[in-house]
Parts: structure tokens; C-alpha cells; sequence
């Protein structure tokens, strides 16, 4: 349970972090930015939410963008995670990832929105679907699909500008 909170805590944390830079009224990618994980409004499925909300970092780089997830297992020991990539389905290595061989690739939905599919060993496991509000100032991940345990996730992770 502790490797399926982790792995759960590190892909909410690439998906924000591809979502959350605090963008200006003319950013091309709403999702640019700093977002802090809103507890009380999220949901996990299966359980237990995190004690701590992470903190997501999404910045522009190298034509791409790269996201920095900060945040606490569930033994309260801090976790951080890098993830380097642009939207064109590509895998992309999860650095810090709490499951070894963990990656995540992007689509683009549209403006407000995109895919991260996140992967064990090549295995599709859980996809985050993120939309930005349309203030720029929510973000929300959907999450569904199999955790490396087997179990079926069914999150809904909102986060706010920071």
C-alpha cells in the first residue's frame, strides 16, 4: 500500500506539474505555474488521501516543459519528482519515481486541457486527464485506471494557483 500511495502521490505530482505554471493573462499554456494540491477538494480512490498537500511546478523547457513534483509519502518522508517532456506521446522518465521504470507521456487535448499517461515497465497504468479552469486559477486531474497493485484508481486531485 505504501508503494501504491507513493506511486499515486509521484503521478499526481507529474501531471500537475505539467499543468501549473502561474501563467500571465496571455500564456499560451494555462497550466504553466505553481499549484498547490487542494485536499479538502480532492478525492482518492482507493485511499488513504495524503496527509500533505504537494506542491506542483510546471515550467517551460526546451520546447517542452518540465514538472517538479514536491510532496510526502505516506511514512511522512518528503518525495521529489522530475519529469522532462513535450506533447507528442513520447515516454518520459519520472526522476524520483517511488516505482522503478515509471514514465509519462503527453497529449494535448486542447488549450485548457491534456493527457498524462502514466507507465510501469512500459505497462499503461494510471492516466490523469488535466483541465485549467476557465480563470486560470483551478486545475483538476482525473485519474483512472490500474495502480502497479492491481487496484483500480478513480481520483480527482484539484489543485489552486500558487
Amino acid at each position: 500500500m505504501n508503494k501504491r500511495i507513493r506511486f499515486i502521490v509521484a503521478l499526481t505530482a507529474v501531471a500537475f506539474s505539467v499543468l501549473s505554471f502561474p501563467a500571465a493573462a496571455q500564456s499560451a499554456d494555462p497550466w504553466l505555474g505553481t499549484w498547490k494540491v487542494n485536499l479538502a477538494k480532492s478525492t482518492y480512490s482507493p485511499g488513504p488521501k495524503p496527509t500533505t498537500a504537494a506542491t506542483v511546478k510546471i515550467e517551460p523547457w526546451q520546447g517542452g516543459m518540465k514538472t517538479t513534483i514536491d510532496a510526502t509519502n505516506a511514512q511522512r518522508q518528503p518525495t521529489h519528482t522530475e519529469t522532462i517532456g513535450k506533447f507528442d506521446g513520447k515516454d518520459n522518465p519520472v526522476m524520483g519515481a517511488p516505482v522503478p521504470n515509471t514514465t509519462t507521456a503527453y497529449k494535448r487535448i486542447d488549450a485548457r486541457s491534456f493527457e498524462a499517461m502514466g507507465k510501469v515497465d512500459a505497462k499503461p497504468g494510471v492516466t490523469s486527464r488535466i483541465a485549467i479552469s476557465a480563470d486560470g486559477k483551478t486545475l483538476t486531474a482525473t485519474q483512472t485506471g490500474t495502480n502497479p497493485q492491481g487496484q483500480v484508481v478513480k481520483n480527482v486531485v484539484v489543485a489552486d494557483r500558487q
